[in-house]
């Protein structure tokens, strides 16, 4: 039984970060002056939400099958409060940590229409942080004799940063003019 809960917990985390992936990609997408209009934009935001609840499911039975199997000591104490495993601390504890962003970024998506546009853009951002831990918990924690596991993380790696330096490279067509206002004073 420990045996399938490992493999469970592998298999899970890649099919994670391959979903965590696709969201941080359809996020770039979504945000920018090149982001799609009307319906097509429609159709990348359900997309785009579709999958980060998939990836959240795989995320819990992740966390879930690392917590419950006993090849290695998680706790549940430690899936919830970074750096406190006594495994691999600093590997497990960007896991957790990526895991807590991901609460917070889930919590303010729910409750985003309760919450001012700068909060829930601010605390959204953070996925730009969780994304990277996650692939560096990925690549540390990965199984090393099984090359597409690790295969798929790097590709993954490959995918999102391309994606995020697409992002940055493109700018608001209206970027000029939000730099004269926020340079204005204000009284």
């Amino acid at each position: 039984m420990n045996e399938l809960l490992w493999y469970v917990s592998r298999g899970t985390g890649v099919a994670a970060i391959v979903l965590l992936t696709a969201v941080v990609v359809l996020g770039a997408v979504i945000a920018g002056r090149r982001a799609p209009r009307g319906e097509g934009a429609t159709l990348v935001m359900a997309l785009h939400r579709s999958l980060s609840l998939g990836m959240t499911v795989f995320l819990a039975a992740h966390v879930a099958t690392a917590v419950a199997e006993t090849y290695v000591s998680i706790d549940a104490v430690s899936a919830v409060l970074p750096f406190t495993s006594g495994y691999e601390t600093l590997w497990v504890g960007l896991g957790t940590l990526a895991l807590d962003v991901l609460v917070a970024v889930v919590v303010t998506s729910v409750l985003r229409a309760r919450l001012a546009e700068r909060t829930w853009r601010r605390v959204h951002l953070l996925a730009h942080a969780l994304w990277p831990m996650a692939v560096v918990h990925g690549l540390a924690l990965g199984t090393g004799d099984q090359p597409v596991l690790r295969g798929t993380t790097l590709a993954c790696a490959v995918a999102g940063a391309a994606a995020l330096a697409w992002r940055l490279a493109s700018s608001h067509a209206d970027r000029d003019r939000r730099a004269l206002v926020a340079a204005q004073e204000w009284s």
